[in-house]
Order: structure tokens, then sequence, then C-alpha cells
């Protein structure tokens, strides 16, 4: 597998205007890399866009805002892109969001919009910037997934099942481009500055908070490495491997126990 360079590539970024998403565009605009940023908050792509432009000369920056939790919202993103006459190089797929609560705490709408988001999007746009790729036989995919695609979750019981699809789509579509260059990795970050929190409603007081930007340098490297997936921080990777090293029944009491105190607040 050739070595990667993404200067003068094309990097689609979903879930653009904050946190992973926003770190993700300043650390490949700094790669010379030209980027396609979405996000529901048009306001936000084009302060950052205008700020990366401003800071290196040699990129572009489109700025295109799409709800992908929405029915053909992704094809309609890559309508616009196409109207734009850009073709994908990368995607990484980062947008989405999840919710800390007892199961039935939380309407089925909610729900409904956390997976067409989590999963049908991530999707569906990797089956449409896909195609490209093969012809091209450059480029790749980063989906982010989570530390919790490793175990169940409970009182974050929808969210977890779809990060985990996301880590399993994403190593079985590698099997299936083994023999090209293009590159799919799944990220598995742990808790991370970003306002993925704060929309979950979740009690961060006891947690310890990694920064974006720790989290996509250590991702971008795994990705020159060719890793299928990625786990940030050296206790995250600890953690998941707790289902390898004690029952399943058992991990899931673990984490029943530490979220039912640390985010709800309940006695266990």
């Amino acid at each position: 597998m050739k070595k990667l360079n993404f200067e003068n590539t094309t990097m689609l970024i979903t879930g653009a205007s904050s946190g992973i998403g926003k770190e993700f565009a300043k650390q490949l605009a700094s790669k010379g890399a030209n980027l396609i940023l979405t996000a529901r908050t048009h306001s936000d792509l084009i302060n950052l866009a205008e700020e990366l432009e401003s800071e290196h000369t040699n990129i572009w920056v489109k700025t295109i805002p799409a709800d992908l939790s929405e029915l053909n919202g992704s094809r309609k993103l890559f309508e616009k892109i196409n109207d734009l006459g850009l073709s994908v190089d990368y995607l990484i797929n980062n947008a989405g969001f999840g919710k800390f609560c007892e199961f039935s705490g939380e309407s089925f709408e909610t729900y409904h919009e956390m997976l067409m988001l989590n999963i049908n999007a991530l999707v569906e746009l990797t089956h449409l910037c896909l195609p490209t790729m093969i012809n091209k036989n450059s480029g790749g995919v980063i989906n982010v997934a989570s530390i919790g695609s490793f175990q169940p979750l409970p009182y974050q019981t929808v969210y977890g099942a779809s990060k985990a699809f996301v880590l399993s789509f994403s190593e079985a579509l590698t099997g299936e481009l083994l023999d090209t260059n293009i590159r799919v990795m799944a990220l598995c970050p742990g808790t991370t500055e970003s306002r993925f929190m704060e929309n979950a409603n979740a009690d961060t007081t006891n947690m310890n908070l990694a920064p974006a930007s720790k989290v996509v340098s250590s991702a971008l490297t795994a990705y020159t490495k060719n890793r299928m997936y990625t786990v940030s921080g050296t206790i995250n990777y600890l953690v998941s491997l707790i289902p390898r090293l004690v029952s399943r029944k058992m991990t899931v009491k673990i984490v029943a126990n530490m979220f039912k105190d640390n985010v709800l607040g309940k006695s266990a």
C-alpha cells in the first residue's frame, strides 16, 4: 500500500462544526488537504472555513449545510458536491449523537433520528463515495465509532448499539478492500471535549475529557499506519479489552453500575 499524502486531496467531513469533526478539519488543512465541511449549523462552518483559508492559503474550503438525519439527507449532500464539480478522495463520517438515559426515558423519534444519523447516513455516504475511490484505487474512509463499540452500553442502549455497528461495518469493509490502496478505519474515542456530552445530557463531573486535538492527531497517525481501528488513549484501550477478560454478563454489570452512578446519579 502506497504512503499517504493528504496534500491536494479533497476531504468530506461530516459534523465539522465542532469537536472531533472541527479538529479533523484543522489538522487536515495544515497537511494541505482541501475540505468539504458539512453540519447543520452553517454559520459555524462559514467561520471555520474563513479561519482555515486565512491560515492556509494553499487550500480551499467549501461549506454545505445539511441535516443527515433526514431521509435522503446524504444523497442531497452528495448531489450538491457533484453540482460543484467535486469528488471526494477521503470521507470522514463523524456526525452522530447519543443520549444518556434509561431506554424508556427517551422518545422513539429521538432514537430514530439517532439511527438515521449514526448508521444510515454513514453507510449511505460511504456507498456514494466509494465507487470513485475504487476507480482511482486510492482514498479512504474514517468512521468515528466509540470506545462503546466493544461492549453493550446500559443507559446508552441505542447509541452503543449504533457504534458497535460502525465498528463492525468498518472492519468488514476493510476486508473487502484488502487488495486495494483504499484505507478504512474506525476511530474509537472515549469521552472527548465536544458538544457531544452536553447534547447527550451527560454529567461530566467525574469524567476525564480528552482534548479533541489529541484524539484526531492519534487517529491520523494510526490511519497512516493502515490500522483497521484505533482506540484513542491508553486507558481507553485497556477498557476496550474488558469484554475479552470477563464474561459478557459481568461486562454488562460493570458498565451498568458505572453509568448508573456516574452519569445518572442513581445509587447502584
